[in-house]
């Protein structure tokens, strides 16, 4: 079935000055935009094209016929995810469950910070550094390319892109300067406590 590019849940300025107009029209209006353009294409008159992104995401992982598809539709989702993983009253410390969570899987706070930090800004090349939830413990890994904890059996709690589309308007080379702005000022916790509490039912 059709893939529809969600709207972006804040205005195109409301990240700034961390993530700006420009970066929003281009990653949102052209980059995901034409993802999902490249999905349907290609999803079309299949025998997936009755199911939703998710399942086709799953089913075309690590197939070598189906690469383009996956890698279209895994950046679909993706960065429809990354959207609601930012928030312009962002960042900080949790609250609730997860807070908590963090603390027991984490030891605290600064060490799961300093672990997300690290995952992101080590990525080589391009990719995604994630907060997911894998049998019951909260987990940082990082993904390359298009790849996504969907085809792991891992439930995506949070993410931050690591794409040079994602942050060299605003940053240029200096990935760590745009990770670090993302975690204090604009990682959507509301967010992130939504999908660990329905990862519980």
């Amino acid at each position: 079935m059709a893939y529809s590019q969600p709207a972006l849940p804040y205005a195109d300025n409301a990240l700034a000055p961390h993530i700006s107009t420009e970066t929003i029209g281009f990653h949102y209006g052209k980059h995901h935009a034409t993802y999902i353009k490249k999905y349907n294409d290609m999803v079309a008159g299949t025998p997936l094209d009755d199911q939703n992104i998710e399942d086709v995401i799953v089913a075309t992982a690590n197939n070598p016929e189906k690469a383009g598809l996956f890698n279209n539709g895994a950046q679909a989702w993706n960065h429809s995810f990354y959207w609601n993983s930012l928030s312009p009253n962002g960042g900080g410390k949790p609250s609730g469950e997860i807070a908590g969570k963090i603390d027991t899987d984490f030891g605290n706070y600064d060490a799961f910070k300093e672990e997300l930090a690290n995952a992101a800004a080590t990525q080589f090349g391009s990719g995604w550094a994630w907060l997911v939830l894998d049998k019951g413990q909260l987990k940082v890994v990082k993904t390359a390319n298009a790849q996504t904890p969907l085809t792991s059996g891992m439930i995506p709690i949070l993410t931050i892109d690591v794409w040079e589309h994602a942050y060299y308007l605003d940053f240029q080379n200096r990935r760590p300067d745009y990770v670090a702005a993302v975690i204090d000022d604009l990682l959507n916790w509301d967010f992130a406590s939504q999908n660990f509490l329905n990862a519980q039912v």
